[in-house]
């Protein structure tokens, strides 16, 4: 029979205490936790917003169709035989006229326009979508929207209809999982006063677009540089491709906007609410397309091409047709 000392007991009492107390984790930083779920929880905010803003019954995917204007007088309607044919509209709607001055519209006999909520009696000018924000013309009891854009020296009528079937078929947007290692800071370098961007969009037009600066920040131990638009008193507008363009993400690439940058020239990337541009919704929208110099490649010292794979924000949209 086995017998036990007094000091037996006691030093196998500390033991099982010290064992017990080096298999317990430490204890969760309570703030940290915290600070973790409400991240987690303000990008799921974020992401359904910005669901919602193009599922409105006006948003990106309600858009049905972008008609270039020739001159002269064009019929406008859903009936074959129409110059510009609505795919959603009566059959007769309007006739449009694109003077010296401007472009006019004129609602057939019988049919219901407003211009900016009202009434339209003879004709109307219609000014282009901008800053001043354009006309807006409603038809169809106001399910149908129509403006005009400027693109270059051309005109264009931007068709929207609430029973858009991009819209009526809108799958949700789908999102790589947040994580705050891709929140990351930033320094904002500016360029000379009046610098220009050349940007093309998908129609090969050109704008030479204000360039305030670029941002620079380190990842997977590097440093990568994305020139900027916007006004840096405001926000900063990014257009960027990486390594999953085209593979897990839209193949034009992807737009990201900041915050205003700080007195000190810093600046915050959350490349987790990087975002698809209209385009990847719908074929009616004139997106502008990444400049080169933001494909977030690079050479190392054997000249082979690196990429930054930006594994956080949008991915490509799963009901694209393109």
């Amino acid at each position: 029979m086995k017998t036990y000392t007094l000091a037996s007991v006691l030093v196998a009492t500390l033991l099982v205490g010290a064992c017990s107390r080096q298999e317990q984790p430490a204890p969760e930083n309570p703030k940290a936790a915290t600070a973790a779920q409400d991240f987690k929880r303000q990008h799921a905010e974020w992401v359904h917003e910005r669901a919602a803003d193009l599922g409105k019954p006006d948003g990106w995917t309600s858009l049905i169709g972008l008609h270039w204007i020739n001159a002269g007088t064009q019929s406008v309607g859903g009936a074959e035989g129409n110059t510009i044919r609505l795919s959603i509209a009566p059959d007769r709607l309007a006739q449009l006229e694109q003077r010296a001055d401007g472009l006019y519209l004129r609602p057939v006999d019988g049919a219901q326009i407003s211009a900016d909520g009202t009434p339209v009696q003879g004709e109307v000018r219609l000014e282009p979508e901008g800053k001043g924000g354009g006309t807006k013309l409603s038809y169809d009891e106001g399910k149908g929207q129509i403006t005009a854009i400027k693109r270059g020296q051309r005109l264009a009528l931007r068709v929207r209809h609430a029973d858009a079937p991009a819209r009526l078929h809108f799958g949700g947007l789908d999102f790589f999982p947040a994580e705050e290692s891709w929140r990351v800071q930033a320094r904002f370098v500016p360029h000379p006063a009046g610098r220009t961007l050349p940007i093309v969009n998908v129609l090969g037009e050109v704008a030479d677009t204000p360039n305030p600066g670029y941002v620079v920040f380190e990842k997977e131990g590097r440093e990568w540089r994305l020139e900027a638009l916007g006004d840096p008193t405001k926000s900063l507008n990014l257009m960027f491709q990486d390594q999953t363009t085209s593979r897990q993400t839209y193949g034009v690439g992807r737009y990201l906007r900041t915050d205003a940058v700080a007195a000190d020239g810093t600046v915050t990337l959350d490349f987790n609410r990087a975002y698809n541009p209209p385009c990847a919704y719908t074929d009616f929208a004139t997106c502008p397309l990444p400049p080169p110099e933001n494909r977030l490649a690079q050479q190392d010292d054997d000249r082979q091409l690196v990429r930054l794979a930006v594994v956080a924000g949008e991915k490509k949209y799963a009901l694209a047709q393109h």
